[in-house]
């Protein structure tokens, strides 16, 4: 029998003498009236003198995550989710079952006390305690006496014992919803409304993606897990939300890399009267936000590199940074084959369908993209790659649209929408044969979609960003699992 299991099985005969002893390890009825955060905070600069003075009793309740016996003195540090306390019991302040029930304490276990404060000789703030009631006996050790998960799959897998042994992941998840309040704070300031659309969807769309599909019994019908948010949100800016968003789980069956997740959260917003010029001084405006009131300013470290979020933020067009980087002119770009050629050196082979905007995506992919660190919006993609978006009016082979880059990756994704039914069925019609020559991420016409523009949509532009990746970039995450509390793994073996 191995260490864990052996403090397990002595845990459960612990918890079969506690029972026998009269006590419910698992009691219910403790209502803590404080939080360690209010005390630590209240009283910080209190001195011993003055907490000497004060006879208000404080309760509190949480996990034991240190145990110190010395005979009669007994200290015991506390955690709820706002902080650590210590706590102090003497042995002569107790009766003869407490006594005995205090000596069946073990780190892990969740237990409700009360007193009053008062500093130790080493100043520290501390709950003189005459009595504590046992909430509930863990049962698994913590890891490695509080030094953490040195395996990296297993913090991941069992994300429980992580977030008690490690700070820095509370800390993550903790800025990861703060973003997402955050993002709610600056588009209902705004005047943007907040509605959910469907995940359960017939037909998927708004992105080029293969999705994931399951079955409904009871109507016999094969559904998709949502791939976007985009066709139903602009569904309703046709219905009159001229101002709306929906921050939402999205699902995408593709691979897992340090940056992918096949289920993630994405914010999308769209905007009536607005073209993706609009959004550019919009996203600036956002980004700057999160910083200062995530960070306190506009400069942060993420993976040993500063990112300079200062605005302006540098713009650059797509074939302009290609032509750039390959050496090409842009007649050459546009004709594709010199792209293609390039690419084709590189192992990347395209299919015979694809054309000169396949191309010139693919290779700021592989050459431009990864090099970009510093906020930097890269506009006018082909209309190929872009089968939502609105043709720029001076040049109809590409579209007004924007992504912005930080530390080499997709961060947000915006443009001008597509309010032509006809070019919108047209483009549709592209992606169906797409589909049918075997593309796994082209879709089937949406004919109720176009239904609705039909119907007629304001001038809108759009946007969606990956909170996700947003998250790993304000809290220096290397890894889009740290940020993710339970992100996808392969069942265990046994």
């Amino acid at each position: 029998m191995n260490e864990e299991n052996e403090i397990i099985r002595l845990r459960y005969e612990k918890i079969q003498k506690i029972k026998e002893a009269g006590v419910n390890p698992y009691y219910n009825q403790f209502k803590p009236k404080n939080l360690i955060r209010e005390l630590r905070t209240k009283f910080k600069d209190a001195a011993a003198e003055e907490l000497e003075k004060n006879q208000e009793e404080f309760s509190v309740a949480g996990r034991i995550i240190r145990l110190n016996f010395m005979g009669k003195t007994n200290f015991i540090a506390l955690r709820d989710y706002t902080g650590e306390l210590q706590i102090y019991l003497n042995r002569k302040d107790l009766d003869e079952k407490k006594q005995w029930l205090l000596k069946q304490l073990d780190v892990g276990d969740f237990i409700g006390t009360s007193g009053r404060l008062f500093r130790t000789k080493t100043n520290e703030l501390t709950i003189y305690a005459k009595d504590f009631t046992l909430l509930t006996k863990s049962i698994r050790p913590l890891p490695e006496k509080w030094h953490g998960l040195k395996d990296v799959e297993a913090r991941y897998r069992q994300r429980y014992l992580d977030l008690i042994a490690n700070e820095q992941a509370c800390e993550i998840i903790r800025t990861r919803s703060k973003v997402i309040s955050l993002l709610r704070k600056f588009l209902d300031e705004r005047d943007f409304i907040e509605i959910e659309t469907p995940v359960l969807q017939a037909i998927p769309g708004g992105a080029l993606a293969k999705p994931f599909t399951t079955h409904h019994n009871a109507l016999d019908i094969d559904l998709y897990l949502r791939i976007a948010t985009e066709l139903y949100l602009k569904r309703l800016v046709v219905g009159g939300f001229e101002r709306v968003y929906e921050i939402g789980r999205c699902f995408r069956n593709e691979g897992v890399s340090t940056w992918h997740n096949p289920e993630y959260t994405m914010l999308e917003f769209y905007m009536a009267y607005a073209d993706f010029e609009d959004l550019l001084k919009l996203t600036e405006e956002l980004m700057v936000f999160l910083l200062t009131q995530i960070h306190g300013k506009l400069k942060i470290v993420w993976q040993d590199k500063e990112i300079d979020f200062n605005p302006p933020f540098r713009k650059l067009k797509m074939e302009d940074a290609v032509a750039q980087k390959l050496n090409l002119s842009l007649e050459e770009i546009r004709k594709g084959d010199a792209l293609k050629k390039w690419l084709k050196s590189r192992g990347i082979e395209l299919k015979a369908s694809d054309g000169w905007g396949k191309a010139l995506a693919t290779a700021f992919e592989q050459t431009v993209e990864p090099e970009i660190l510093h906020p930097t919006f890269i506009t006018h993609f082909p209309v190929e790659v872009s089968p939502l978006s609105r043709r720029n009016e001076q040049d109809p082979q590409i579209v007004d649209r924007f992504e912005l880059i930080i530390a080499g990756k997709e961060i947000a994704n915006a443009f001008s929408e597509l309010n032509d039914p006809a070019d919108q069925r047209g483009r549709f019609q592209e992606q169906a044969k797409a589909r049918a020559m075997g593309d796994e991420e082209a879709h089937p016409i949406d004919e109720d979609f176009v239904r609705s523009l039909e119907v007629g949509m304001p001038p809108t532009a759009g946007e969606g960003v990956g909170i996700d990746r947003l998250t790993m970039i304000l809290t220096n995450s290397p890894s889009i699992r740290d940020v993710i509390p339970f992100p996808l793994l392969r069942p265990e073996t046994k």
